[in-house]
């Protein structure tokens, strides 16, 4: 295909800023699609109240008249023949206009009405003609330096020019079975839309092929993981693994048993174990993880656990190492802040076999890592990696079967898409003595209510998180930074207790070493950002606060009140904030994740909360789950039933698209 300044009109300079916002080929360039239409409806000058905004066609009846004034400001006057009437028109700050608006000239305004003076002040101005009295405008993101006339002419450019080389995703059947336009009849409509109904028709048909697209790949994905036999051979003691299981110190839930149960079996299964391990916060999925790794352990294996911090990996190597104290089991705990020395002695005992479980973060991957026989790899809140590395750990081993754990309960449509092409394990109970977190949702008014909190909990010796959503401020916002609340706090506690930050710009062993000391109670009040949204275990802590709580997600919020309740103490949550009252009174209701998540889902969509802008499997550029969710059902059930169509086998797009997912993966 023809490449990107291989398009008339795009030089050095529009390459470079087409590139800036992720255009670098054709096909980027003509599917960068509006995000917005302005809809321009010709306005009669008498249907039109005082100040009301107006948008009206006509000829231009004066030469402007340009004043100057101080500071670089400027404004143009002139008069404007329309169909309902002579009106005057003002327009400031648009000197640059002058040597366009001629007599004569057609031009569509927008802007108020000042009826008294029959004069609009415009905001903008058209050079165009409103046919059929209607006009619908695309809108795209740009860039400084970038117009959006520059955007849509090299869209349209482009389309003139290279339209036939554009690959229509859709199979012949199906765009005949919905009655759907070709690939480029459709992006020639929503980039030029006549009418509101074509450009709805078309919509649903891109949407309805990117969805196909990335369904196709999912089906794929599934349905070669279940033919491969290329998985570890196992025979796993269940009279080992249950005397194990019955030395725990506390009884599993009945979830807990049935996801230990459903790894073993993929374990012992000819096909790789590709499976999501999701629960609660505090549900208990650890537990499981490190059965799981005995039970490999049982077979001569090696197990990988990686966690995204460096602060998580430690919590579970602690954990591990107290798991399994009893028992002959190696374990070691690699990061990139140990010594070199003890890292050898790591890769030494890897390679050798003499280490038998290894956790840590992306050191695991390091190419000097090598393995001696790596069966079983597990990613700690997985959606934090990206495709690449988790790939990376996993093609450690001989080929090791795959358990991901996450903490961020997944709604349903969610489990379709992003882990379409994995089996799925869910810890909903929680273990007994878990505590319910009380949650309540204060005004900034409320502050000295919440401060009153606050230090009944310091005097009763405990600990307290405090975060804020930004690091530093910006000039376009008033959010409460980190810095600003510390010196609140310590107006509020004097030297009574000490407080510190910590937040996701400063270096990893700095930050690490403040959340040690929050541990082992040297810092009682600890201010951050959603660093510790995933982060160490401190059973003291027992009051989360959030200021500006409105900027956050519901699964976020559900995640950070979930650092608290984790000892034996009461705990609570408070959300400060002075709008957005309704949704945030669901975190007092609800302290079901999964709940929770369905409620986030259904406010906000999908956003990047797994981590699939680093896949690049969820960035979809039109459809919208969210929305879409019955087009995606449908693309679902048509996709499937085009791979496992064996008349189509010979087909030129199938091919095509099993090649483009098998260079990808």
């Amino acid at each position: 295909m023809a490449e990107l300044k291989d398009v008339k009109g795009i030089g050095p300079k529009s390459l470079s800023l087409l590139n800036k916002i992720g255009i670098f080929t054709i096909d980027d360039l003509v599917t960068h699609y509006p995000f917005r239409y302005d809809v321009l409806k010709r306005d009669e000058l008498s249907n039109i109240g005082d100040g009301e905004k107006i948008i009206i066609d006509g000829k231009i009846e004066s030469v402007p008249i340009l004043m100057r004034f101080k500071a670089g400001l400027n404004k143009m006057n002139f008069r404007l023949v329309t169909p309902s009437g002579v009106v005057g028109v003002s327009i400031f700050n648009r000197a640059f206009l002058k040597s366009k608006l001629l007599v004569g000239t057609d031009v569509i305004v927008i802007g108020k009405l000042d009826k008294s003076k029959n004069v609009i002040t415009a905001s903008d101005i058209k050079f165009d003609i409103l046919s059929n009295k209607v006009k619908i405008e695309p809108v795209y993101h740009c860039t400084s330096g970038l117009t959006n006339k520059n955007m849509s002419t090299y869209i349209n450019m482009a389309l003139l020019m290279y339209g036939k080389e554009i690959v229509d995703y859709i199979p012949n059947e199906y765009q005949e079975r919905y009655q759907f336009v070709n690939k480029k009849t459709a992006l020639n409509i929503i980039h030029n839309p006549s009418t509101s109904e074509k450009l709805k028709e078309v919509t649903i048909r891109l949407k309805y092929e990117e969805l196909f697209q990335f369904m196709f790949k999912i089906n794929y994905l599934k349905q070669q993981k279940k033919r491969e036999k290329n998985g570890l051979v196992r025979k796993i003691s269940r009279e080992k693994l249950n005397h194990f299981i019955n030395k725990i110190p506390f009884t599993l839930t009945n979830d807990q048993t049935k996801a230990i149960d459903e790894i073993v079996k993929d374990l012992e299964a000819p096909h790789r174990m590709n499976r999501l391990l999701q629960g609660d916060v505090g549900s208990g999925k650890t537990v499981v993880a490190f059965t799981a790794m005995y039970a490999n352990y049982l077979c001569g294996y090696q197990s990988a656990l990686m966690a995204p911090t460096e602060i998580l990996a430690t919590q579970h190597y602690l954990n591990l190492c107290e798991f399994f104290k009893d028992t002959d089991i190696q374990v070691a705990l690699l990061t990139g802040s140990i010594s070199k020395k003890e890292k050898n002695e790591i890769y030494k005992g890897l390679l050798t076999g003499t280490i038998h479980m290894v956790i840590g973060t992306h050191a695991l991957i390091q190419d000097e890592v090598i393995y001696n026989n790596l069966g079983l790899v597990i990613t700690d809140e997985q959606h934090r990696f990206g495709v690449h590395q988790r790939a990376n750990l996993q093609n450690k081993g001989i080929k090791p079967d795959v358990l991901y754990m996450s903490a961020t309960p997944i709604p349903r449509t969610y489990a379709l898409t992003i882990f379409g092409d994995m089996d799925v394990s869910t810890i909903k109970e929680r273990p007994k003595g878990r505590q319910k977190i009380d949650t309540y949702v204060k005004k900034n008014s409320e502050i000295t209510e919440v401060l009153e909190m606050m230090y009944e909990e310091l005097k009763g010796g405990h600990q307290i998180y405090v975060i804020a959503p930004l690091i530093e401020e910006s000039e376009n916002s008033d959010l409460t930074t980190v810095n600003e609340l510390k010196d609140q706090m310590k107006l509020a506690f004097k030297d009574k207790y000490r407080i510190d930050i910590v937040h996701g710009k400063m270096a990893s062993g700095a930050k690490d070493l403040i959340m040690e000391q929050f541990k082992n109670n040297e810092v009682q009040i600890l201010i951050s950002t959603t660093v510790v949204e995933v982060g160490v275990d401190v059973p003291n802590a027992t009051t989360m606060v959030i200021f500006d709580a409105d900027r956050f997600g519901l699964s976020t919020l559900h995640q950070l009140r979930g650092r608290v309740g984790r000892g034996t103490s009461k705990s609570q949550c408070i959300l400060v904030s002075d709008s957005d009252a309704e949704r945030l009174k669901i975190m007092e209701r609800e302290d079901d994740g999964f709940v929770i998540s369905e409620e986030d889902f259904k406010l906000r969509g999908h956003g990047d909360l797994f981590g699939t802008k680093q896949s690049g499997d969820m960035t979809f550029k039109i459809a919208s789950i969210k929305n879409d969710y019955k087009i995606l059902l449908q693309a679902k059930k048509d996709s499937k039933e085009y791979l496992e169509n064996k008349d189509t086998d010979n087909d030129s797009l199938k091919k095509y698209l099993i090649q483009s997912i098998t260079k990808v993966n």
